[in-house]
């Protein structure tokens, strides 16, 4: 029995929703910056990354960063540091940013010219739950191939996450038969693009 009229933690089973784990993944895939936005490296490579388009300062706007221009020209000349409600901001807008950026491309590289990408799905942990609890027939891990990624990078891109985790669970989990329900709550989800 599926998981989603259920309470997942309740006995001590410890997991994340598989939809989340796939976003964190194609967050990882996106992700262009590898230092941190507290340092001056990744300050500057997200100011320079987010004033490049008007695209990206729509993305500072939405994420609410409200400072005049003479503070973003000391921002991106590092003769003056943002306070760390703005950094959280900036680091908002980066991904909101990035994420629209990169996801026609993720698209075409998971669906891989029809092929599909390999998705690796480790269950749920049991280790905590006590015998009479505990869910049967769940295996180690179990692999599917995913062939439309269309609509789940999309939602991902957008930051829906409700219409992510549906599709994640109607499209995906659905190919794994009769013991989907084992794998909506996850240990680790793995993909490559």
């Amino acid at each position: 029995m599926p998981y989603r009229s259920l309470e997942p933690g309740k006995y001590g089973m410890r997991g994340t929703r598989a939809s989340a784990l796939a976003a964190e993944r194609l967050d990882e895939l996106a992700d262009g910056i590898t230092s941190p936005v507290d340092t001056e490296r990744g300050l500057a490579a997200r100011l320079r990354y987010l004033t490049a388009s008007r695209a990206g300062y729509a993305a500072m706007d939405a994420a609410g960063i409200t400072v005049t221009s003479r503070t973003l020209a000391a921002w991106l000349a590092e003769e003056q540091f943002p306070t760390r409600a703005n950094l959280r901001r900036i680091e908002a807008a980066y991904r909101d940013l990035r994420r629209r950026n990169v996801a026609r491309s993720l698209i075409r590289r998971l669906n891989n010219n029809g092929r599909g990408t390999r998705v690796e799905l480790h269950p749920h942990d049991q280790s905590g739950v006590r015998e009479p609890h505990r869910r049967a027939g769940v295996a180690a891990h179990r692999s599917v191939n995913v062939r439309r990624w269309d609509a789940i990078v999309r939602a991902w891109a957008a930051g829906d996450e409700p219409t992510l985790d549906d599709l994640w669970t109607d499209e995906v989990l659905a190919d794994l038969g009769s013991d989907w329900g084992g794998y909506e709550y996850a240990t680790a989800v793995g993909f490559a693009a």
